[in-house]
């Protein structure tokens, strides 16, 4: 009997996510944001052919199993990286990224499970001119972009996945073998990526960077960040230190707050009961609850916000938010 299991991660350039002049290219068109990827990876192949995503690493592996024992075990499928779409003026021209080769481990086996790991990324196609943190102090080409996976199949077909680490940009998503959006890398940290990935610093240079991950927001969010986003006037985005609190347990405020980028603490009573990250609207309690704040929000790393008025949200989207959050916090 043959189990197969996949693992695949998305990674995009959102907008928001690059500082500065760096934005620039953007701004004239002369390279683009992404949108954000489905909620459900249903043909990975169609968003490919669309340009719909930096790249991809579909993890796919399978197991032989014979009389309850493994008898062989495989690797299936390829890594995909999308061209770079540059408008100029009254043309549009697809710049082709430089795919790096495909790392894969020899499948590593134990007693009733085997376990795979694969590193996809490369170069996307259009070069970017910038200061380096070593030398040759300047680089033009892009910087190097990957996600390294590992995927463990047991005998009984059930299987396990892993974030064994990427690079620290662009955004990356995580789904499971059932299409499901389950994790997302925490921080996109354009300057470290810029700065440091190249050269050596790349698994295909024997270094791995360890990510930052956080659970993926529910799909009631994904539809109100983009009321947030998308929904008239532009928002005001707030951005805050590692430490710094955005909200404070007890203090009045009828604000809402998307995370746009980083991982915040929910502390009640000065006891840290969750972190998390981009996707998740936060502050839907002090709203329905008389204005005063149930807990305080404490930066974990650099973090982004879009700020959002209590009346751009349909009241029942933020009772059943509210009620979604409460579940969570009796789980943790």
């Amino acid at each position: 009997m043959r189990h197969n299991a996949s693992f695949t991660s998305l990674s995009w350039i959102p907008s928001e996510a690059i500082p500065g002049l760096l934005k620039i290219p953007m701004v004239l068109g002369i390279s683009h944001y992404d949108p954000p990827p489905p909620g459900h990876l249903d043909d990975l192949e169609a968003l490919h052919a669309a340009s719909s995503f930096r790249f991809a690493n579909p993890l796919r592996a399978w197991i032989e199993v014979e009389d309850g024992r493994i008898v062989d075990a495989g690797y299936e499928g390829a890594g995909l990286i999308s061209k770079t779409v540059a408008s100029l003026g009254v043309t549009e021209v697809a710049i082709p990224p430089v795919a790096f080769p495909d790392l894969r481990a020899d499948p590593e086996w134990g007693d009733g499970w085997v376990r795979f790991e694969q590193t996809v990324g490369g170069r996307t196609g259009a070069p970017i001119p910038r200061r380096v943190n070593r030398p040759p102090f300047v680089q033009i080409t892009a910087p190097t972009v990957w996600t390294t996976l590992a995927l463990t199949i047991h005998a009984d077909g059930g299987s396990q996945y892993e974030i064994v680490g990427a690079s620290p940009f662009p955004r990356h998503w995580f789904y499971d073998v059932d299409g499901n959006l389950v994790k997302k890398s925490g921080i996109a940290d354009y300057k470290e990526w810029a700065g440091e990935m190249f050269g050596e610093r790349s698994p295909w240079g024997n270094y791995q960077h360890e990510l930052l991950v956080a659970d993926a927001e529910s799909e009631l969010e994904r539809i109100l960040s983009k009321v947030i986003m998308q929904g008239g006037s532009k928002p005001e985005i707030r951005r805050l230190r590692s430490g710094m609190a955005l909200t404070q347990q007890g203090e009045e405020g009828d604000e809402l707050y998307l995370v746009l980028d980083g991982v915040l603490s929910v502390e009640v009573d000065g006891e840290a009961l969750a972190e998390v990250g981009p996707g998740t609207i936060l502050g839907e309690r002090a709203i329905l609850e008389g204005g005063m704040r149930t807990s305080t929000l404490r930066a974990v790393t650099p973090v982004k916000v879009a700020v959002a008025r209590s009346d751009q949200i349909d009241r029942q989207a933020l009772l059943d938010l509210a009620k979604r959050h409460h579940r969570e916090n009796e789980a943790e």
